[in-house]
């Protein structure tokens, strides 16, 4: 059997605060919902747990559930979370933090398949990256706002 090719999409963003700082917000009770873009909305419908292994996030983004489990976590390094229930046949998000000089690398990482097979996934592929584009700009922008910020 031919396994299909997993897209990888790979965003990152300097940060102009202390690792600890950007990992902190991430860790967040809200940092999910401010992340959101605010379409389409998000709405958290139960959530056990933080960013650490086995911490489960039921979501419906617009109209589409989403179920969420966190998979690894190294403080200051890395977390991820993959999807368990969604719209895409997998999903996988790493978000990795690098500290440099006068800041921090945030990394965001997604390996996915779309349900349907490769053609589907062609057809789609552009409308999933410019998706995802967006997100991420939004994302990144809010991670600087309130991590760059004073306080």
């Amino acid at each position: 059997m031919i396994r299909p090719i997993m897209p990888r999409f790979s965003r990152s963003v300097f940060v102009a605060a202390s690792i600890g700082k950007v990992f902190g917000f991430h860790q967040r009770e809200d940092a999910l919902q401010l992340l959101s873009p605010p379409f389409p909305p998000l709405h958290v419908i139960r959530k056990t747990g933080g960013i650490e292994p086995g911490a489960i996030v039921k979501l419906r983004i617009g109209p589409i559930p989403w179920v969420a489990l966190h998979t690894a976590f190294q403080q200051n390094v890395c977390f991820e979370d993959m999807q368990v229930e969604g719209p895409f046949a997998s999903w996988k998000h790493r978000h990795a933090f690098q500290a440099v000089e006068a800041g921090t690398i945030l990394t965001d990482t997604v390996d996915y398949t779309l349900p349907g097979g490769p053609l589907t996934g062609a057809i789609a592929a552009p409308f999933i990256h410019l998706a995802l584009v967006r997100m991420f700009a939004h994302r990144h922008a809010v991670t600087k706002h309130y991590c760059e910020s004073a306080g």
